[in-house]
């Protein structure tokens, strides 16, 4: 990653290319992410009665703080109007709603200190959202609900796009995930002890970048970023909103950026829905993406797996890699 782009002109064909490349984006708030977050904002008011949500934790006991948000965040992503304000969003910001395919947007927390950081708050060590059985084409949007700053933030770990991080991947399966962990995650108050994946080796955290941005805007970057929660010590939860993307040409095709140190199985395409009908991606093209995926390819793509080899990049695949790294955020 050597780029920011802040509301770029040109269109969002080229934008996937940059992504898949390292680069990262922010775009300022539109009239729907403004209203998401509003709907958003609204549904944890109501969830905290008589209490700012941002604060609700110096008010009650952990145990019922992450009872409460175990009804709060599944009401957020299965709401019928969480969706629909999701597709004026994607076209508000130039996405073609017969290619574009996302899964539900999640709302998130990053509550002070220790307070809460397990379970349905997990707060990320570094690491990459490929590690977890995203595709190599993904494109994670993230925006603030409540007014962030730098303390709780999130980091991207810009040194690492191109530097592989030993890490388990190979432990994670998303079938397996679905089946188990995520259903376990309400009852991780104090410790959580799913097997997810880790680094395994010692991350260098800096440099980093954290970008700080209003209600409603937007952070949109590669799956393949490393990125981490910042620990929060502002005394303020972080509330936001994130959401994935992929496109059904690039899906089709095998583009996106380069594996170079995932080594999970499964693969979350099954849960994307496109954006002008909700209809899932064709079968036959998710299962090629179950992996596990040979690292040095351009992707984790049909057309890599296909060729067995880390020498045969598909070659609609290829683009250029960064030649610098500068001072560099996700969660």
């Amino acid at each position: 990653m050597n780029s920011l782009y802040l509301d770029p002109k040109f269109g969002e064909e080229r934008r996937r290319e940059l992504l898949y490349d390292g680069q990262i984006f922010l775009l300022s708030p539109t009239p729907a992410s403004l209203e998401l977050c509003a709907f958003a904002a609204r549904l944890s008011r109501e969830a905290f009665p008589g209490l700012d949500p941002v604060r609700a934790h110096e008010s009650m006991p952990v145990e019922k703080y992450a009872a409460i948000l175990s009804e709060l965040k599944p009401k957020f992503i299965h709401h019928p109007e969480s969706k629909r304000l999701l597709k004026e969003l994607l076209a508000q910001t130039g996405c073609d709603l017969q290619k574009t395919y996302f899964d539900v947007p999640r709302l998130r927390t990053a509550a002070p200190w220790d307070y809460l950081r397990f379970g349905i708050a997990y707060a990320f060590q570094p690491h990459r959202d490929t590690w977890y059985s995203a595709p190599a084409n993904q494109i994670n949007w993230w925006m603030p609900v409540f007014p962030m700053e730098s303390g709780n933030a999130m980091a991207f770990h810009p040194r690492y796009w191109h530097t592989p991080l030993r890490n388990n991947s190979h432990i994670y399966d998303y079938q397996q995930w679905n089946a188990a962990g995520r259903q376990a995650a309400a009852g991780q108050v104090k410790a959580d002890t799913r097997q997810q994946p880790y680094p395994q080796e010692a991350v260098e955290m800096e440099p980093q970048l954290r970008l700080v941005i209003p209600v409603g805007g937007l952070i949109i970057f590669s799956g393949a970023q490393l990125h981490s929660t910042v620990p929060n010590r502002t005394g303020i939860t972080r509330f936001s909103i994130d959401f994935r993307t992929v496109n059904g040409d690039d899906v089709r095709d095998g583009r996106g950026a380069h594996n170079i140190d995932s080594a999970c199985t499964g693969t979350a395409l099954g849960d994307y829905l496109r954006g002008a009908d909700l209809e899932r991606l064709p079968p036959e093209w998710i299962a090629r993406y179950e992996g596990p995926f040979p690292k040095g390819s351009p992707s984790t793509s049909p057309a890599a797996v296909a060729a067995g080899s880390a020498s045969s990049p598909p070659p609609t695949t290829t683009l250029p890699l960064p030649s610098t790294l500068s001072a560099g955020e996700r969660a």
